[in-house]
């Protein structure tokens, strides 16, 4: 029992961590900080150019927080 729940903390950890790194990247890509990242702030990452307009679920050429969460990069 003590070892499922070391390892549920540490998977825990792990999803925190992820979701703090991919905060952190969209801060980086959204260069002019308005809280979207454009197709020109996304042509830095060509991954994420190629999944942008898959992304863009509502296709108004940027991508929020909640839409870059889905990016596989």
């Amino acid at each position: 029992m003590k070892n499922v729940l070391v390892a549920l903390s540490i998977a825990g950890l792990s999803m925190v961590s992820a979701s703090a790194l991919a905060g952190d990247d969209f801060a980086k890509l959204d260069t002019d900080g308005n809280g979207s990242i454009s197709v020109t702030e996304a042509s830095v990452s060509a991954s994420l150019s190629e999944q942008f307009a898959d992304l863009d679920v509502n296709a108004d050429g940027e991508l929020s927080k909640s839409e870059y969460a889905n990016y596989e990069g």
